[in-house]
């Protein structure tokens, strides 16, 4: 199914409301009923007010819907719902995926020391455990109880746009000032995208021995540290054929005293630790004309995990 997911306001409350009927009233009938099938027009274009919301469009018609409430250095994900025909095609990931990269995109537009969105909240019932699943499928960790209520978050993306190689390196250093030993850190990016030179910098910024190449040849590489801090484990998945070949390395002796980083990790190293960042590189644009000398990257830092909530990883 192809959606167009847009950006709105109070403007769009009617077809908001009409998702948010449709959704709720498929659900199982609850004790206390679920509010949401109270809303009316002027409600849901005030819960818009503040900080607008989410549509989900297929064919013309608007079949999933989210509100964003904008609350300290939280957003609440409120009213969340696709329409019962057109579930099942993916359509409430990809509503979820963009209310994060919205939320993303407002705090790379505060102003430093300002309050910026830093974690997205959602509220979910107790007697719906299937719906709970599917919120900790999508990175939300429970983080208190409000009965009826199971209260689930999880940290905001940071995208930080990069210039060239110098500023992925930087990147790389600026971002090990915040690592600890048992932090992992899992890369994903096209060939020549710049894994390799972001990692080089956290090793700068750890300040540990041997210079870091990528270690396609051996796997794996443990650089130690020269001082009192983590080492870092270097690793390249691009060759292993499943999280058994992983396992294989036996990288879990490592992982409690070091940073790891492992390159084309996404689908096989998830599970070495229950928090990670998530670091996707691309290429800001497909324009060939671009200059190879200012080859600019998009860089994705999704953090995963209860480790990483309220950890500000913008850029200064």
């Amino acid at each position: 199914m192809s959606a167009e997911i847009r950006a709105v306001g109070p403007e769009a409350a009617a077809q908001v409301l009409s998702v948010v009927q449709a959704a709720f009233a498929a659900r199982p009938v609850l004790d206390p009923p679920t509010e949401a099938l109270a809303e009316t027009e002027a409600s849901v274009a005030a819960m818009l007010a503040p900080g607008g919301g989410l549509l989900a469009i297929v064919d013309g018609r608007p079949v999933g819907a989210v509100v964003l409430d904008p609350v300290g250095d939280a957003i609440y994900l409120r009213r969340f719902g696709v329409d019962p025909t057109a579930q099942g095609q993916g359509l409430a990931k990809a509503l979820v995926r963009a209310a994060l990269a919205e939320a993303a995109r407002r705090a790379a537009q505060v102003a430093p020391g300002a309050v910026a969105p830093l974690r997205a909240v959602i509220l979910a019932r107790e007697e719906l455990p299937r719906t709970v699943g599917f919120w900790r499928d999508m990175g939300f960790i429970e983080t208190a109880r409000h009965a009826p209520y199971v209260e689930m978050a999880r940290p905001v993306p940071t995208v930080v746009e990069v210039d060239s190689a110098h500023d992925m390196h930087a990147l790389g250093v600026r971002l090990a000032g915040h690592l600890r030993p048992g932090d992992l850190l899992v890369l994903t990016g096209e060939l020549g995208a710049g894994k390799t030179t972001f990692t080089r910098g956290l090793g700068e910024g750890l300040g540990v021995r041997g210079a870091v190449t990528s270690p396609t040849f051996v796997i794996s590489r443990v650089h130690p540290s020269l001082g009192t801090g983590p080492a870092l484990v270097h690793v390249d998945a691009y060759r292993l054929g499943g999280r058994g070949e992983l396992d294989d390395l036996d990288l879990d002796t490592d992982l409690d005293e070091a940073v790891t980083v492992v390159e084309w990790g996404s689908g096989l190293a998830e599970g070495l630790a229950d928090a990670r960042l998530e670091i996707r590189i691309a290429r800001a644009t497909a324009l060939t004309e671009v200059d190879p000398e200012a080859d600019p990257r998009l860089v994705e830092i999704d953090p995963v995990g209860l480790r990483w909530l309220g950890v500000d990883l913008r850029p200064d």
